[in-house]
């Protein structure tokens, strides 16, 4: 994704429109080809007329059926609001409440109010406002630390790649457990999403359920290999469970 800053002004000509079109697409699809049959016609009028602000066609776009195709209905739960913080606010999730948080406005409030909750946030009112292209604010997050530049890197592997074309989750295991995580190419023939570890087990423990009685809140152990780190987790998210810690067994 883009990491330059691009505002549309009031006397803004029809090039520069033009330009701040393609780089919401870029940014907001994930890099990838959009074919004119698959241009948002109606939402560009909108924008080149000003009757909408960049924020409200970033807004459009993001609920477009193009958006939902590719990333709700095609992605893994955890790799769709990895993409969602990546293409609205131009960084990666910051540990796994905002993670939970998602996921369950997404089942519970439905698709619109997840990527409503981007595009309202104060976060990106403060970051773009109305009228700046999202980007990649790696070279902006001020007082984060470390790994949050390596998480947003995990997930924007930059121009080259395009957010489709990996379907796992990139941060899972490392949001998880709020550990560092590794910036590498996948191994050729390798599965390029998700964390892939299948010599190592890890110990899941989870307290909660959806079917357990209100006093009675019971707690389970999982012993999972590493590459099935992903779909067990989501299994205990659908549960309504909540995740108290994951240890790597030794």
């Amino acid at each position: 994704m883009s990491s330059t800053s691009i505002e549309l002004w009031p006397n803004s000509s029809i090039d520069e429109l033009q330009t701040a079109i393609r780089a919401v697409y870029k940014q907001v699809l994930g890099n990838p080809h959009v074919m004119d049959s698959e241009r948002l016609v109606s939402l560009e009028s909108l924008l080149c007329d000003r009757s909408i602000s960049v924020r409200e066609f970033v807004r459009g776009v993001g609920k477009s059926e193009f958006y939902r195709t590719r990333y709700f209905e095609k992605s893994a739960p955890y790799r769709f609001v990895e993409l969602n913080f990546m293409h609205f606010l131009g960084r990666a999730p910051s540990d796994q409440k905002e993670i939970s948080e998602h996921i369950v406005r997404c089942i519970e409030e439905g698709y619109d109010a997840e990527i409503d909750s981007y595009i309202d946030s104060d976060e990106y009112q403060n970051a773009f406002g109305e009228n700046i292209v999202p980007y990649n604010r790696a070279t902006t997050l001020i007082g984060k630390k470390q790994v949050s530049y390596n998480r947003l890197f995990s997930v924007d592997r930059g121009s080259a790649q395009v957010s489709s074309a990996v379907k796992a989750s990139q941060l899972v295991y490392a949001v998880a457990t709020n550990s560092t995580n590794k910036i590498q190419k996948p191994a050729s023939g390798a599965n390029p999403g998700g964390y892939a570890a299948p010599a190592k087990q890890f110990k899941i423990v989870v307290q909660g359920a959806a079917f357990d009685s209100p006093r009675h809140r019971s707690s389970n152990t999982y012993i999972v290999p590493g590459d099935r780190m992903t779909p067990q987790i989501q299994r205990i998210n659908r549960t309504g469970a909540k995740i108290v810690s994951i240890t790597e067994i030794v």
